[in-house]
């Protein structure tokens, strides 16, 4: 039979106690924590996927893209369809809105000139699939297609930080539905 405590380790056992009854309250504080924490984390993520298909089926009312169309392009300024330029710190979103005239009498003179109609805005990185959704049916001539290029005059120690902006923005777009015509930028 084993010895009864003494006496004199009586607060040490209490102590002991009292200390383990402590590591496992916050213990189960910290798992109350990483479970709500799981929660929220859940939350957002489907409201994202919400979002996103909320965003797939605003551009699933632009046709798929006809290749016959732009693959004898090799110039920027001849995309008629939306053309992203990636910078280290930004998107520069060009798109040219159609001729609201049909006739074709006048076109491209100074009555009729297509600068008037071509548009171009900056935008974040994050904010790349609010920016496509939002574009007017009218920017898409050859379906839901994009043409992409790194920035050309940007400084060399930009390159790693474009390239990955560039591969972001290829993956945003992707998920959204969007083919991506990548361009050579420099």
């Amino acid at each position: 039979m084993k010895p009864a405590l003494p006496r004199k380790h009586w607060p040490a056992a209490a102590l002991l106690l009292a200390l383990s009854i402590a590591a496992c309250h916050k213990e189960e504080q910290a798992v109350e924590g990483v479970a709500q924490k799981a929660a929220t984390a859940e939350q957002k993520a489907q409201a994202t996927a919400t979002l996103r298909d909320k965003q797939r089926a605003a551009l699933a009312a632009i046709p798929l893209p006809t290749k016959s169309l732009y693959v004898d392009i090799h110039d920027p300024s001849g995309w008629e369809n939306p053309f992203l330029t990636v910078e280290a710190d930004k998107i520069d979103l060009r798109i040219l809105l159609t001729d609201a005239n049909t006739s074709s009498m006048g076109q491209g003179t100074l009555l009729r000139p297509e600068a008037a109609r071509r548009q171009e805005m900056q935008i974040r990185l994050a904010d790349l699939a609010e920016a496509v959704t939002a574009l007017p049916p009218e920017a898409w001539r050859y379906g839901r297609v994009v043409a992409v290029a790194e920035a050309p005059a940007a400084p060399a120690k930009d390159h790693p930080q474009i390239r990955r902006n560039v591969e972001a923005a290829i993956q945003q777009l992707n998920d959204l539905g969007v083919v991506v015509e990548e361009w050579p930028g420099r």
